[in-house]
C-alpha cells in the first residue's frame, strides 16, 4: 500500500476546494489474497452517506445536505475513507450554483479517483424525513449458543444441509473488524439474503465473530465473506450486505451479490 495515503496521519483540514486530495487504492491485492485474478465471480456496489457535506451558495451564505454515493464494485479502485472526508471538507468554503453544479462536481472527481462511474445523490434538510432509520429486515442469530474457540480455523465452521431449499435474511449485530491501516475497530450488521440449502446459523455466528481481529478494509471483508460462503455452502442465490457505523461523517455499505439484478436500498441502521 502506498506510503501516501492520508489515513492514519495527522492532516490539515483543507480551506479550498481540492480534488487533488482524493486517493484510490486498488481492489487487485486484496481480491488477489481471495484468489481472484481476473473479474470477480459477484456484483455489487458500495454505498457511502456522507452526513457532514455543506458548500456556499454565490451570496457566501452556507448550505448543508446528506450525500449518497455509489461506487460499482467493478471499479478498479476504491476511494480511501479519510481522503474522502478530506475533500468533503474542501467543499465547505467553495461557492456553487445550485445543487446541479454541486453534484456534478462530486461525481466527476471520485469517478475519475476509481475509474468508473459514480452515482451521486444529494438530500437537502427538507429530505431527510427519506433517510430515517428502519428496522433491520430477516432474522437476528446473536442469541444463538456460541461455543467456537479462538484456535479454530474458520470458515471451515460453516456448513449447509444439502437435503432443502430454503430462501431466508439472516443478519448479525455482531460484526466487527479493523482497519489495516490504523488497526482501529469498525463495527457493522451484517446481512445475508440467500436461497439454497439452509446454513447452519450457529456455525454462521461463529464466522461472523471471528472477523473481530481480522484486518481489512469493509469491501473487503464483504467479499471474503461473500467468496467463503459461495464456496461452502454453494447457495443458488447469494447476497451480502454490511452497514458500518459512520466514522468522521462517513458511513460505508458493500453489496455483494451472486446476480447483477440487485438493488442497494441503503436501509439506514439504528448504529448509522
Amino acid at each position: 500500500m502506498s506510503a501516501d495515503i492520508p489515513l492514519g496521519k495527522n492532516v490539515d483540514y483543507p480551506v479550498q476546494y481540492d480534488r487533488s486530495i482524493l486517493f484510490g487504492i486498488s481492489r487487485a491485492e486484496g481480491r488477489a489474497n481471495l484468489g481472484i485474478k481476473t473479474s470477480p465471480r459477484f456484483h455489487g456496489v458500495d454505498v457511502w452517506n456522507g452526513y457532514e457535506l455543506s458548500w456556499l451558495e454565490p451570496s457566501g451564505k452556507p448550505r448543508v445536505a446528506v450525500l449518497r454515493l455509489d461506487i460499482p464494485a467493478s471499479s478498479p479502485n476504491i476511494v480511501e475513507s479519510k481522503s474522502l472526508k478530506l475533500y468533503l471538507n474542501s467543499l465547505n468554503h467553495s461557492q456553487f450554483s445550485g445543487l446541479e453544479q454541486l453534484t456534478q462536481t462530486i461525481a466527476v472527481d471520485v469517478s475519475e479517483v476509481v475509474g468508473a462511474d459514480v452515482t451521486v445523490a444529494i438530500y437537502s434538510p427538507e429530505q431527510w424525513q427519506e433517510l430515517q432509520i428502519s428496522a433491520p429486515l430477516g432474522e437476528c442469530i446473536d442469541d444463538l449458543p456460541y461455543a467456537a474457540s479462538e484456535e479454530q480455523k474458520l470458515p471451515r465452521l460453516l456448513t449447509s444441509d444439502d437435503e432443502k431449499v430454503v430462501e431466508e435474511t439472516l443478519y448479525s449485530n455482531l460484526m466487527r473488524s479493523l482497519c489495516p491501516v490504523t488497526a482501529q475497530p469498525d463495527w457493522a450488521s451484517v446481512f445475508f439474503y440467500y436461497k439454497g440449502a439452509p446454513i447452519d446459523r450457529e456455525a454462521l455466528l461463529a464466522y461472523v465473530i471471528s472477523y473481530r481481529q481480522h484486518d481489512e478494509f469493509h469491501e473487503q471483508c464483504v467479499e471474503r465473506m461473500f467468496m467463503d460462503i459461495q464456496r461452502l455452502c454453494k447457495p443458488v442465490y447469494l447476497c451480502i450486505e454490511a452497514r458500518y457505523m459512520r466514522r468522521g461523517g462517513l458511513d460505508i455499505n458493500p453489496l455483494r451479490c451472486s446476480t447483477d439484478d440487485f438493488q442497494a436500498a441503503n436501509i439506514r441502521g439504528a448504529r448509522q
